[in-house]
């Protein structure tokens, strides 16, 4: 077909698009209505309660029950009422090529399976795993809580007001695990009763935005929140349950096979957003960038700045906005000089100048001379061995003490390329301080990774267990090395590979506390002592950088006592949810589009 063939399609598809949005414009309500309650539960009937609309409102969005719109043209004016930042959905589309035909330029087929487990029998529910609990949301902080685990999965968060005044609603079910021990929220689900929420004839149900603490060293929280969703509305007597899995996450598709569920025809349709773009423009733009580069695209992408992928695989990009441009490398950009990039890098230049404008440091040598290096060691009593140059912990070994382990911990750091550096060992919590624009905008506690005993799995298998969690939640970022240092540090609490510790017995894998090498991160940023805020302002003034991550070692992150040991030129700003670092680096680089 040749071009000018094709201009009246499209034409008439724009004056349809133009149709519809002048129907959204003059029929949409300011805010999604809530649903209304339901007289009764129990299994559909004649007498089931009609809904008041059909579309239910999670909180991040509308779910929209697409047999009970009346047309192809319906669909597509429902969802083009997409609120700002949220995220419909159409579901079981029949025809989605006539929905698709109502608004081309804004509408998309999903590219998700569905999948569903029959419900026909109450099967027994599986316990959950040791230590978790399984409970309803029910409180203003639990919805707090599950947002921070959107966030830390790249999903959309619930809106408070809502999610708050749909959680006693009985077509919606909104659960979370919580760990007994901490009492903290490691997991969260949704799930929607079709026959309460929409009359659906089927007697269906659905479930949806699940997300489980890519951080916590439980297996199998995920598995028991599904279950107990399906034991929720199999005791109800729904018939069955419907989930929706993007194509491509086959490890999400094979958990689900082996919990049961099995492909059915159906069809999404969503609103082209923002939040949608990765899925509906095929990722070809971005494809290859790692998630710390990621992050920020997707927030310039959201204000509608240029984006332009120089090298994926380095992470380097170009932001340009109205004549503006700024070349970045994940979170270096141009704005960072030379001079600056010098002082980060090397660790004993890092040391000097912070020192240099009275800020706290452990004492530092280079390593080489043998009897120097003893001499060093027995000085502090114990020591971190490093590479002068390095990042993500690589070739550190933390807490030596004696110069057998110590000559080989030399060798180690000497592995990762050029100089190394001996360090006192100092004691306390790792904290990580970000600075944007010379302002601390979040500050985390770095916690060294830990697996956690069942009783049956040796710790080799727990840890591959672990890191595959990890490195699945944070796109292979992180991950527990199977290396002598993990050895060795298994070696100082009794353990080898091939131990199997009791269950619920806590093992520590290794004592540096990145992220790279399985380390997890919980944000501080309201506890943080003034004075810490103070000396992580002046370390960033004094390095003359405008965006960095400060490396403290603290007994407390409220308490005023420090040392400084590292600045990272490029701090990763995937890990700092519920923190805006990603929209306080683009309001610094772009001030015009806040």
């Amino acid at each position: 077909m040749d071009e000018h063939q094709t201009r009246p399609h499209e034409g008439a598809g724009e004056d349809r698009l133009m149709n519809l949005l002048h129907s959204t414009a003059s029929r949409a309500p300011a805010t999604p209505a809530l649903l209304r309650s339901p007289a009764a539960d129990g299994p559909p009937s004649a007498n089931a309660a009609q809904p008041a609309q059909p579309w239910a409102d999670f909180g991040w969005g509308r779910l929209l029950f697409a047999p009970a719109l009346a047309s192809p043209a319906d669909i597509a004016r429902t969802l083009l009422q997409e609120a700002p930042d949220r995220r419909d959905i159409a579901l079981y589309v029949e025809s989605p090529q006539l929905v698709l035909a109502e608004a081309p330029n804004e509408l998309f087929l999903d590219p998700s399976l569905l999948l569903r487990h029959a419900l026909d029998a109450l099967e027994p529910l599986p316990p959950p795993p040791p230590g978790v609990a399984l409970r309803p949301l029910a409180t203003r902080g639990d919805v707090a809580a599950a947002n921070r685990l959107y966030r830390q999965r790249g999903m959309l968060p619930l809106d408070p007001a809502t999610a708050w005044a749909q959680r006693q609603h009985d077509a919606l079910a909104y659960f979370v695990a919580e760990d007994e021990a901490s009492g903290e929220v490691v997991g969260t689900v949704l799930g929607l009763d079709h026959a309460l929420a929409f009359g659906d004839p089927q007697g269906g149900s659905s479930l949806w935005a699940l997300a489980v603490d890519p951080q916590s060293r439980t297996a199998g929280i995920g598995q028991a929140l599904v279950h107990h969703v399906m034991d929720h509305f199999a005791r109800r007597g729904r018939r069955f349950l419907d989930l929706s899995v993007m194509h491509d996450n086959h490890q999400a598709i094979a958990l689900y096979e082996k919990l049961g569920f099995e492909p059915v025809t159906g069809f999404l349709v969503k609103r082209k957003n923002a939040h949608n773009q990765r899925i509906f423009d095929g990722g070809s733009e971005v494809a290859g960038l790692n998630v710390y580069a990621r992050v920020i695209v997707d927030e310039a992408r959201r204000r509608g700045i240029g984006v332009e992928v120089l090298d994926a695989e380095a992470g380097i990009f170009k932001l340009r906005h109205f004549g503006n441009e700024i070349l970045c490398r994940e979170s270096l950009t141009d704005l960072t000089g030379g001079v600056a990039m010098s002082w980060c890098q090397d660790k004993a230049l890092t040391l000097r100048r912070l020192s240099a404008v009275g800020l706290r440091v452990p004492h530092q040598q280079r390593a080489g001379d043998a009897q120097a290096d003893a001499a060093f060691l027995r000085e502090h009593g114990a020591v971190v061995v490093k590479p002068l140059q390095g990042e993500q912990g690589r070739g550190i070994s933390v807490d030596v003490r004696d110069e057998a382990t110590l000559a080989q911990a030399v060798e180690r750091a000497a592995a990762e390329g050029g100089p190394v550096l001996l360090e006192e060992f100092c004691a306390g919590e790792d904290l990580r301080i970000v600075v944007i624009g010379y302002r601390v905008v979040a500050a985390a506690v770095r916690r060294p990774a830990q697996v956690a005993g069942d009783g049956r799995s040796s710790v080799r298998e727990l840890i591959e267990r672990h890191s595959a969690r990890r490195a699945a939640a944070t796109s292979g970022e992180s991950r527990i090395p199977l290396d002598a240092e993990t050895e060795r540090c298994l070696a100082t609490q009794g353990f080898t590979w091939d131990s199997v510790p009791a269950e619920g017995q806590v093992v520590r894998a290794r004592l540096t506390a990145n992220l790279h090498t399985g380390g997890t991160i919980h944000d501080v940023t309201a506890q943080l002592h003034p004075r810490l805020r103070e000396a992580a302002e002046s370390a960033a003034r004094a390095l003359r950088i405008p965006v960095t991550g400060l490396d403290f070692l603290v007994p407390a992150v409220d308490q005023p006592d420090y040392v400084v040991i590292e600045a990272n030129e490029r701090p990763g700003l995937a890990n700092h949810e519920p923190q805006p670092v990603v929209q306080r680096f683009v309001d610094l680089l772009f001030p015009q589009t806040v």
